[in-house]
């Protein structure tokens, strides 16, 4: 046997170990769901005589199933295809600027939020986001930030019965 490429063979590679860390992982959730699942009352109603153990129980199956399945992959040499659509150059360095301005920008709105309210520290958080990646329409920004942290207030306290804190603006929203 030769090591001509044109042979229609791959030339043996090695497994990339980091991706038995991602098995283990999916491995160690299933389990989780599993243990986890099995904690849940026994809760059976006449409109669900199932209950609620079942679905947990079979998501953390799939889970191992999934986690085994991959790891026998990875064993035979198989590896992930690179990204094809992203415009991204993985030589380039981290833009260390861009990630500090984004972790500054959802600090400070796990800071504010109770002292001024999800729609304050919410707008605060979408434009100091839009901010940090680059845009600088800044009253703009402003504006639909506004705009989404209502949006996301409203949808919360009408669609999902979740109360947002309201802080500054108690008694207003």
């Amino acid at each position: 046997m030769t090591d001509d490429p044109a042979d229609g063979e791959r030339p043996a590679t090695r497994p990339d170990r980091a991706q038995y860390g991602v098995c283990a992982f999916l491995a160690l959730v299933g389990a989780l769901v599993i243990v986890d699942a099995t904690r849940i009352g026994h809760a059976v109603s006449s409109a669900d005589p199932v209950g609620p153990k079942p679905v947990p129980i079979l998501l953390g199956v799939l889970l191992l199933v999934i986690a085994a399945i991959y790891a026998v992959d990875v064993a035979r040499g198989g590896t992930g295809e690179p990204e094809a659509g992203e415009d991204v150059d993985l030589s380039s360095p981290i833009d260390w600027r861009t990630l500090l301005l984004l972790i500054g920008a959802f600090l400070v709105n796990a800071v504010l939020i109770d002292r001024l309210g999800w729609v304050i520290s919410g707008s605060l958080l979408f434009w100091g986001c839009a901010f940090a990646l680059g845009n600088r329409h800044h009253v703009r920004n402003l504006l639909i930030a506004v705009a989404l942290s209502l949006i996301t207030f409203y949808t919360f306290a009408i669609g999902l019965g979740v109360n947002l804190p309201a802080g500054v603006l108690q008694g207003i929203l």
